[in-house]
């Protein structure tokens, strides 16, 4: 499924955004956590998610279709690039609007870099999420740059953190380079495609009005 992954829109204002229906997962995560390039290790594909040598550059919601009724949607990076304050209310308004009203969200994977995780905008992150009750999958990326006994307290850490903000949430370590846990994240997508962990009704108030 997700080798046949393809380019379906970029979204920049609200009303732009594609018929709610059907499942999607979202991608967000600091602008160097290296996002699009977990987007690419996982569906197979080296170009299809945009890498640029410059943090912050995706500055649209970006749309990829798996199948009739399934997608990725890639998040804005957040917390590097620097743009006008202007630039940021209307991201701000667009991935409000995208969190707070979007049936079809079925879950988030959040990345961290595993070197650094859970940083106080990766926390804001999931304060936003906890709102919706929709379940999130932390992938821990850059592993490959951590020795293993390094990378492995860094998980449990992670996860024991988790267990307190976001006791639903699941973590793994992940590495686009090497591909580790490629096959935990692929079956953690699919999961949250089918809805597992979904609440049946999702709540009226979304993550602008909880902050």
């Amino acid at each position: 499924m997700f080798q046949s992954a393809s380019f379906l829109l970029s979204v920049g204002e609200p009303h732009q955004l594609p018929p709610d229906r059907g499942a999607e997962v979202a991608f967000a995560g600091r602008s160097n956590a290296g996002k699009s390039s977990a987007i690419n290790a996982i569906c197979g594909r080296r170009k299809l998610a945009f890498v640029s040598r410059t943090p912050g550059r995706t500055q649209l919601i970006n749309f990829f279709q798996l199948s009739d009724d399934r997608y990725l949607v890639d998040l804005p990076g957040y917390g590097y690039a620097k743009v006008p304050d202007e630039v940021q209310a209307r991201w701000e308004a667009l991935l409000g609007t995208y969190l707070r009203k979007r049936r079809a969200l079925s879950g988030l994977f959040l990345v961290m870099d595993a070197r650094h995780p859970l940083t106080p905008l990766d926390r804001t992150m999931l304060d936003w999420f906890a709102v919706t009750l929709r379940p999130v999958h932390v992938l821990l990326t850059k592993a490959d740059k951590l020795s293993r006994q390094a990378a492995q307290r860094q998980l449990t850490e992670t996860r024991n953190a988790l267990s307190r903000l976001y006791p639903s949430a699941s973590v793994q370590l992940f590495s686009s380079a090497s591909l580790q846990g490629l096959n935990e994240a692929r079956q953690a997508l699919a999961r949250l495609l089918d809805g597992h962990g979904r609440p049946e009704k999702l709540p009226d108030r979304g993550p602008l009005e909880a902050r």
